[in-house]
């Protein structure tokens, strides 16, 4: 049986957490702001190591929790239109298709869902940030009717290292992922001079929705560091965790200034972080500048625990963006009903299958499969919206009808 947490009733005019302030001008405050963090960054960017102190304008405890406290229960998918085989392919104006969004989002609330995760890309808006901007815009009111916020992720450096605007490739046959691309590409990461270039991106973004109620949180860049091995490893930039960080540090740093009423955060993604000395540079700087902790987990339900009670010690709130994965042994049941009676916001990887193609698992880049597997890795529905497994559909709805 599923006890739900008592949530308090917040109004809609409730002040967001770092909206309190002290009686200063706004001028003078982002001044005051900047200069810090332009002080911290450079001290920072001169010699990253796991010693680093974090960079100024962290979120309290207490801000953190009143934030998760006003959004409640976070439960929903990493989401995707089944139309789009990357972001590109989502968000370029040839492509964007707002009522395959809607009814697709329309399953979603059917769930019980809360909140998205979602990936955008730099190449979209450099195309055209103005109308990019609206799209971002039409999709979050289409999920706010739908009655679901979005956590926002500006940057990814998992797959295809070398995006490229325009029209995208057809998918490989029964491969996952086959044309997800990386924001930015290694062309830019491998060059200090290139990564600033992502700033305009960023601030643009992240200043046009700053204060909007719809944007749950800025997950600021998904895996850093992941090397991308079966897939892109021969093609990957050898220096990557050293550049990775050294851009996640000044994006940072931009996202600071822009002074968001929502959290930041990078999610740690490999591993389970017992011990605070042995964790990576960065794994350190994730975790010691996220106003909420987030984490990937794609193993089984004790493996799961470890993970969270590990990252308590960081008091603040938790989500696990990115788990499920059946044939690992992360499954809804038992994994969504644990992190619900534990107030541990989930978002399952995948949601409805098409171009993306991640009811295929991660080995399908190194065996060869014909035909769909007898067990899907990922996704909730198919192409027409009906249930992989009614059955999970099923336990899904008791989860999220018990925090009602």
């Amino acid at each position: 049986m599923l006890t739900p947490l008592p949530l308090p009733a917040v109004p809609a005019s409730t002040t967001l957490p770092g909206e309190a302030r002290p009686c200063l001008g706004r001028l003078a405050r982002r001044l005051l702001a900047t200069f810090a963090l332009a002080l911290a960054s450079v001290t920072f960017l001169s010699g990253i190591n796991a010693s680093a102190e974090p960079l100024p304008g962290r979120w309290t405890e207490a801000q953190a929790r009143t934030w998760d406290m006003s959004t409640g229960w976070k439960v929903g998918c990493n989401y995707s239109p089944a139309y789009a085989i990357n972001q590109l392919e989502m968000w370029q104006a040839d492509t964007f298709d707002p009522a395959a969004v809607d009814r697709e989002l329309a399953w979603a609330e059917s769930l019980g869902f809360t909140s998205l995760r979602v990936f955008l890309h730099d190449l979209a808006w450099s195309q055209d940030p103005k109308g990019f901007l609206r799209r971002v815009d039409t999709f979050l009111d289409l999920a706010h009717r739908h009655h679901l916020g979005v956590m926002l992720v500006p940057f990814d450096a998992v797959w295809d290292p070398f995006p490229k605007a325009g029209p995208q490739r057809a998918p490989r046959p029964h491969v996952h992922n086959s044309g997800w691309v990386q924001s930015p590409g290694a062309e830019v990461l491998r060059d200090p001079a290139r990564q600033d270039e992502m700033k305009a991106y960023l601030v643009s973004v992240m200043t046009r929705f700053r204060k909007d109620r719809r944007v749950h949180a800025w997950d600021l860049f998904n895996e850093p560091d992941n090397p991308n091995t079966s897939a892109y490893g021969t093609v990957e930039l050898r220096d990557k965790k050293e550049r990775a960080l050294e851009f996640l540090a000044k994006v940072w740093v931009w996202a600071r200034e822009v002074e968001a009423k929502q959290p930041l955060t990078s999610g740690v993604w490999i591993g389970n972080w017992p011990d605070p000395g042995q964790l990576t540079p960065m794994e350190k700087f994730q975790l010691e500048n996220s106003d909420i902790i987030s984490f990937h987990h794609y193993g089984d339900l004790p493996g799961l625990i470890k993970c969270v009670d590990n990252l308590r010690r960081y008091r603040r709130p938790i989500l696990c963006t990115e788990y499920m994965a059946r044939p690992a042994g992360s499954t809804f049941s038992p994994h969504l009903g644990w992190m619900r009676e534990h107030g541990v916001a989930a978002y399952n990887w995948g949601f409805v299958a098409g171009k993306t193609q991640t009811q295929y698992p991660w080995d399908s880049w190194t065996r060869t499969y014909t035909a769909e597997p007898p067990v899907w890795f990922h996704e909730i529905f198919r192409p027409d919206g009906s249930p992989y497994r009614a059955q999970e559909v099923n336990y899904i709805r008791d989860v999220t009808r018990a925090k009602r």
